[in-house]
């Protein structure tokens, strides 16, 4: 991972379908990756009031 990576793979299942979340460093907020096949998609990851989840940003 390069020293200027924006974002942080932070978890991975799958290898057919693949699910992941991403976390933004410079903003802390959280996305949910899902690829199935040729198709994929990314989107904010919610709490279960509709808010982005945001994790700390920790300075590197």
């Amino acid at each position: 991972m390069g020293k200027n990576d924006r974002f942080e793979k932070v978890y991975s299942q799958g290898t057919m379908n693949v699910m992941e979340i991403w976390v933004d460093r410079e903003t802390g907020v959280n996305y949910v990756f899902h690829a199935s096949g040729y198709a994929g998609g990314m989107t904010p990851l919610l709490d279960r009031d509709g808010k982005p989840v945001i994790s700390p940003v920790l300075n590197r």
